[in-house]
C-alpha cells in the first residue's frame, strides 16, 4: 500500500509501532523478574494505574514514578537502574532504514514528531539511537513534540489542537501517521490528515515511492 501525498506539506509521526518497534512483553517479564505478582499486573502495570499517565503527560517527575512502582512491586530496595531498566525494556530499537525514509522525506516535506512517552523512555532512546547512529533522533525532524512536555497526549483532541498551534502547521495540509485507531480518530477530529498505520503495514513502504 502507497500513501498520497497530494496537498500535504507536513507529516507528523508517532513514535512507538511507527519508527520505534515495541515489545511490551519484554518490560512485563523483567517486572516479573523484579518480583512483581502475576495477580497485580492486569490491575496495575497495565496502564490502570494512574502514575503511568501521569508521567507521561509531566504530572509527576520520574523519581515519584520510580517510588510509586516500588509500592506496586512491594519491593522498597529495587533501585532506580532496575526499575528504569524494566520500564525500558519495551523500546525494541529503530532500524536505521526508517531514518533513512524520513531524512528522504525531510527533502520535500516538513518532518515533526508527536509522542506520547516519559522522561524515563526518551533519555534511553537519545542515548541508545546517539550510540548508535552518532547523531542526535531530535535532530531528525523539524520538530518534536513528547507528552510529557506539553501536558497532554494522545488520543485527545486538545493535545493534536497543542501540536497544531506549536508547529504553525495548516491541519489541512499535514499527515498524522500512528499505528493506533483511536490517536486516528482524536487527529481527524482535530482537523489533521491522517493515516493509520495497522500492523500489517511498515512505514519504509507506504513512503517508498514519495
Amino acid at each position: 500500500m502507497k500513501i498520497d501525498l497530494k496537498g500535504i506539506k507536513n507529516i507528523i509521526f508517532d513514535l512507538g509501532g511507527v519508527i520505534l518497534d515495541l515489545n511490551f512483553n519484554a518490560s512485563v517479564l523483567a517486572f516479573y523478574k523484579l518480583g512483581l505478582k502475576e495477580d497485580v499486573l492486569d490491575g496495575k502495570l497495565a496502564y490502570s494505574d494512574k502514575i503511568f499517565y501521569q508521567l507521561q503527560t509531566g504530572q509527576v517527575s520520574p523519581e515519584k514514578f520510580r517510588i510509586r512502582v516500588r509500592e506496586i512491586l512491594g519491593k522498597p530496595e529495587a533501585t532506580d537502574q532496575q526499575i528504569d531498566d524494566a520500564w525500558s525494556a519495551m523500546l525494541d530499537g529503530i532500524p536505521f532504514s526508517r531514518i533513512e525514509t524520513i531524512q528522504k522525506l525531510r527533502k520535500k516535506y516538513k518532518v515533526f514528531l508527536y509522542s506520547n512517552t516519559n522522561k524515563i523512555h526518551i533519555d534511553k532512546l537519545e542515548k541508545e539511537f546517539s550510540e548508535n547512529y552518532g547523531f542526535s533522533f531530535a535532530s531528525c525532524f523539524n520538530e518534536v513534540f513528547y507528552s510529557q512536555e506539553i501536558h497532554d497526549a494522545k488520543p485527545a483532541v486538545s493535545s493534536f489542537l497543542k501540536i497544531i498551534e506549536l508547529s504553525g502547521v495548516n491541519p489541512h495540509e499535514t499527515l498524522f501517521v500512528d499505528d493506533i485507531q483511536e490517536n486516528i480518530e482524536g487527529a481527524e477530529k482535530a482537523g489533521l490528515k491522517t493515516f493509520w498505520l495497522k500492523e500489517e503495514l511498515e512505514m519504509n513502504e507506504i513512503f517508498k515511492d514519495n
